[in-house]
């Protein structure tokens, strides 16, 4: 029996198999075509898989743009779901092993309300990272991004250089970059006359 759960016995379905683009979260992408789909995509985990579905009319490049579409809608759903601090922490730990070594240690890594300003914040003396409750709810890869950012303060305090050079192994670092500056024009926008601020 199929794992898809729109899935219908008899329905032809042709399926692929590919690795996510890094930062996705999953370690293996299916996609699988259904003759019986028209307009529809939709996406779900299965595991450490995620599964993905197309029509079968799609073109390959629709695909692979709708591949990224479904995986950053499965990631900022799956953000909605707030970390605690010892998650983040966590979370911290296993970025500073995965792109600095483990070099970069951090004594302490928490949420904090109090920046609206900044998105986070290092006290390289103290060790500590505090990120703006603001991200709360956004995507995973920035999270990580912002994460990654204040763990590099670690190693290097200034923004010059070789601390640039200590985020070019993060591959989504621009696209992370790119959606905080859209959050912060979006805020700078004026808001329709009557309109209520949800």
């Amino acid at each position: 029996m199929s794992a898809d759960p729109l899935h219908r016995a008899g329905a032809p379905q042709r399926s692929t198999k590919s690795q996510p683009p890094s930062g996705s979260g999953a370690s293996a992408i299916e996609v699988r075509r259904s003759d019986r789909r028209r307009r529809t995509v939709s996406a779900y985990r299965d595991g450490d898989r995620t599964i993905v579905l197309i029509p079968a009319r799609m073109s390959a490049a629709e695909e692979e743009r709708w591949v990224s579409v479904m995986l950053d809608k499965l990631a900022a759903q799956e953000s909605r779901r707030v970390l605690g601090d010892d998650e983040l922490a966590e979370r911290a730990g296993r970025l500073s092993e995965q792109y600095f070594q483990g070099r970069a240690r951090p004594a302490s890594v928490r949420w904090v309300t109090n920046q609206n300003t900044r998105w986070g914040s290092c006290t390289p003396s103290e060790g500590s990272i505090r990120l703006s409750h603001r991200l709360q709810g956004m995507p995973e890869y920035v999270v990580d991004y912002v994460l990654l950012h204040e763990l590099a303060h670690l190693l290097v305090p200034g923004h010059g250089p070789r601390f640039w050079r200590l985020l070019d192994g993060y591959p989504r670092t621009e696209r992370a970059r790119g959606y905080l500056e859209g959050v912060v024009a979006a805020d700078r926008l004026p808001h329709a006359p009557g309109a209520r601020d949800v």
